[in-house]
């Protein structure tokens, strides 16, 4: 103990001689351990987030959605464009998935319309959701005030909506918005609901575009079709385009992520016959989080190496500061061990 004792005595003294010299060593084990950890640190938070916004998603469903045909695609239809474009999903292809393919647990259909929502003199620009009671599950919407939808609510074609909580900010100021009404195109609403808010998704991997839930406004999916029917027509700088879609889309659940990829193939064989414009589009989450999780592991790969050479490079020049004390210390060094000195 005395030795080692007073190897660290001397050591300390050593250090406190040189105190420049001393600190800039520790300065460089600093920071050279700091930017191994900030990287690392940096690369896994980014990760995170691109896969609780896939998770958030569902690894376990399937996304279907209606796109916009281009002008190719609805010449190859058979047909020349019409001056009402007719296309997406159809109730036909919900009643097909959910009556042909075993493995499904639960499917959601979804009706989406741009319009106005108004209250009196307010106005704000937003989405008609129309849905069923399943949608808050499966796109985990939390409920603030009052209730969600229910499957009595779609039934009876009932004239309620359930806002999100900046509609309910914007439309109803100083006054609590649950049983006020809202209108919706010629028609009056009462509001049973306001959802929280839930932050604008990114669009991921460029086959699922960006969406602000933060200004829609659900409604049953029965009283959707009622009262806005199929045909959306849309008067803008003088010119008038009328499109007609039955459903926006169609989101499928099976039982577990072992089911999932060998449903895909049969979702497709469910569809794609009845659709030769190429006017859907699949989203398979599952998919994009294995891709993410890829792309994450190659990231911190780049980063840690990164990290690694800064830190190499610092414990370089701690060792040519460490030779350049040895160095100087060689005479001293000499003189001991000839008068006696030991090997510590």
């Amino acid at each position: 103990m005395g030795r080692i004792w007073r190897g660290l005595r001397l050591g300390m003294k050593s250090l406190l001689l040189h105190k420049l010299r001393s600190g800039l060593t520790v300065l460089g084990i600093v920071f050279g351990v700091a930017a191994v950890i900030s990287m690392l640190s940096i690369a896994e938070g980014t990760a995170r987030v691109a896969r609780e916004q896939i998770r958030a998603l569902g690894a376990t469903n399937i996304i279907i959605r209606s796109v916009k045909p281009s002008e190719e695609n609805q010449a190859s239809g058979g047909n020349r464009p019409a001056m009402i474009l007719n296309y997406g999903l159809k109730y036909s292809d919900f009643d097909r998935i959910v009556e042909t393919i075993p493995t499904i647990k639960k499917v959601l259909p979804i009706r989406e319309i741009r319009k106005q929502i108004r209250r009196g003199a307010l106005t704000v620009e937003g989405r008609v959701v129309g849905t069923t009671e399943e949608y808050a599950d499966f796109n985990l919407r939390q409920i603030q005030k009052g209730r969600f939808l229910t499957a009595s609510d779609n039934e009876k074609y009932e004239n309620f909506a359930v806002c999100r909580r900046r509609n309910g900010q914007n439309l109803f100021p100083y006054e609590d918005p649950i049983g006020q009404s809202i209108k919706l195109g010629s028609d009056y609403y009462t509001v049973v609901g306001v959802t929280r808010e839930r932050e604008s998704s990114a669009g991921i991997g460029g086959s699922l575009a960006a969406q602000d839930y933060n200004r829609d406004v659900y409604i049953p999916l029965n009283t959707c079709k009622l009262r806005f029917g199929e045909r959306i027509i849309d008067n803008r700088s003088g010119s008038r385009q009328a499109e007609e879609t039955q459903l926006t889309q169609i989101t499928v659940q099976v039982g577990s992520m072992d089911e999932v990829l060998p449903t895909v193939p049969l979702i497709e064989a469910a569809y794609e016959p009845y659709h030769p414009k190429k006017d859907v589009e699949k989203t398979v989450p599952y998919d994009l989080l294995l891709q993410a999780e890829k792309q994450a592991r190659q990231f911190t790969i780049i980063l840690g190496t990164i990290a690694a050479i800064s830190l190499l490079v610092g414990g370089i020049g701690i060792m040519n500061i460490m030779l350049a004390t040895v160095t100087e210390r060689t005479r001293e060094i000499g003189i001991r061990r000839a008068l006696g000195a030991k090997r510590p």
